[in-house]
């Protein structure tokens, strides 16, 4: 299964190259922050929010500000706790050595040093390609038509289907990937009804190798991003919404099975996205879609 991927944020070329279009209400809900919630509520790319804070609509970089303003805030008072906390065990040392303080400048001493690397990517204003690595969870800028126009829409990487309660979520926590073979099963509401797009530039996957369990990167070669096959939901209950997608998995090409994993997500031609976007429900046409799917050669290495 896709667990990780890394995704192409940068929103204003896909509007350019994809001729799409930003809902910027959607993107509204994901940065809005509820007075007393948690700013790391909804989970976002990094990646994204730079681009978004540079070239975004005013009223999403606004609070995209507001979010990052308050992260910072409760990072800088969580670092200012454990460095005290560092400085208290290096002290109760120099008296004697006791378990506690060695623990608390080991543990202490780790948490400084992660904090320090969150506040850093917080204030970096240039995109690495860490910052666009996602997992389930991650909302993601998400390829969609409506009115007959490509929309981008940011929606969670885990599907929750319309109608299902909110402890599939639990229940059924690999439903970031639908298999082809169960298109037609689980996933018959969403099969050639709500289909989207992922823009992804490689996906990652745990491997055995040599009794070792290991995260591997796998890269297509091709020019440009991978338009990976996905469907999706809109959920509604009790005035709360959720849009959620997953990507579709198939049976892998022979050199992913080779280093070790049995599925793969499926990069469609650009020839075929308006058709995929508009499925109509027509499930024969879907599935010649993904047969004639765009076949890189996935270079592979041990993940950083």
């Amino acid at each position: 299964m896709c667990y990780s991927a890394e995704v192409f944020t940068e929103l204003r070329k896909l509007e350019r190259t994809l001729g799409v279009k930003l809902d910027v209400n959607e993107f509204v809900k994901i940065y809005f922050i509820d007075e007393g919630r948690n700013p790391y509520k909804k989970r976002t790319p990094r990646g994204m929010d730079i681009d978004l804070l540079q070239h975004g609509p005013p009223e999403v970089a606004a609070l995209i500000r507001e979010r990052d303003s308050l992260t910072l805030s409760e990072l800088e008072q969580e670092l200012f706790k454990q460095v005290k906390r560092v400085a208290d065990a290096q002290r109760a040392l120099k008296v004697k050595e006791t378990k506690k303080a060695l623990n608390d400048l080991r543990i202490g001493g780790n948490k400084v040093d992660q904090i320090k690397a969150k506040i850093a990517s917080l204030k970096r204003t240039e995109i690495k390609s860490s910052d666009n690595r996602i997992y389930p969870g991650t909302y993601v800028p998400v390829v969609v038509l409506e009115n007959g126009n490509r929309v981008v829409k940011p929606m969670r990487y885990q599907c929750r289907l319309a109608g299902k309660p909110a402890f599939y979520d639990t229940k059924y926590p690999g439903t970031y990937n639908a298999r082809r073979d169960n298109l037609e099963g689980f996933w018959k509401g969403q099969f050639g009804h709500t289909h989207g797009l992922m823009v992804a530039t490689a996906f990652y996957e745990h491997v055995e190798q040599d009794g070792e369990n290991i995260i591997l990167e796998f890269s297509p070669q091709m020019e440009a991003p991978m338009l990976v096959a996905c469907l999706w939901s809109r959920w509604e209950k009790d005035g709360e919404e959720l849009l959620s997608f997953a990507a579709i998995t198939d049976d892998p090409p022979a050199e992913v099975a080779e280093a070790g994993h049995d599925r793969c997500i499926i990069p469609i031609k650009p020839e075929h996205v308006d058709a995929w976007l508009d499925p109509k429900g027509d499930l024969t046409g879907m599935y010649a879609i993904l047969d004639d799917r765009e076949r890189p050669y996935y270079e592979h290495r041990k993940a950083a």
